[in-house]
C-alpha cells in the first residue's frame, strides 16, 4: 500500500520489540549462564534442519528476548562478544544493584564500573563471550 493510499500514516508501524540476536560459540553454554545465573527462561527451543532455535528472555516477558545463535561462518566466530563494539549488548533492571553484584560475582561472573548517580545505580558484566551488560537501578521514585 502506498503512503498516499493509507487512511493512517501516523499510526505506529509495530507492535513490539521481538528478539534480539547474539552471536554465542555454544548455545548451551549461553543458555546455562543466562538462564542459571541471570534468571532467563527459555521462550522457544527447537531444531530444525540442523539448525537450533534458542530464544530466551525474562520471565512474564514473553515477546521481548535474545536468540541465542551460534557462529557458523568464521566472520560470525570473529564477532563473539564483540558483535556491539565494546558497547552494552543490553541493560537489565533490578530492584538492587549491589545485590546483583554480589550474586554475580558469587558465580564468577567478572564485574566492574560499579557507580551511583542521580539517574540511579549501575554497574557493568560481562557473558562468557565479553559481550557487556549493565545492570541499572532506576531512582525511586
Amino acid at each position: 500500500m502506498s503512503p498516499a493510499a493509507d487512511p493512517n500514516p501516523f499510526r505506529q508501524p509495530f507492535s513490539a520489540l521481538g528478539r534480539m540476536v547474539v552471536l554465542v560459540a555454544d548455545a548451551d553454554t549461553a543458555l546455562a549462564f543466562y538462564r542459571d545465573v541471570l534468571g532467563f527462561s527459555v521462550l522457544y527451543d527447537r531444531t530444525a534442519d540442523g539448525y537450533r532455535y534458542l530464544h530466551i528472555g525474562l520471565p512474564g516477558q514473553t515477546q521481548v528476548g535474545l536468540w541465542l545463535m551460534p557462529a557458523t561462518t568464521d566472520r560470525e566466530r570473529d564477532l563473539i562478544g564483540r558483535q556491539y563494539g565494546g558497547r552494552p549488548l543490553l541493560v537489565l533492571y533490578t530492584a538492587d544493584v549491589w545485590h546483583t553484584g554480589r550474586h554475580l560475582r558469587g558465580h564468577g561472573v567478572r564485574v566492574w564500573d560499579e557507580r551511583e548517580e542521580g539517574t540511579g545505580r549501575s554497574l557493568l558484566f560481562a557473558d562468557p563471550y565479553g559481550n557487556v551488560i549493565v545492570a541499572a537501578q532506576l531512582p525511586a521514585r
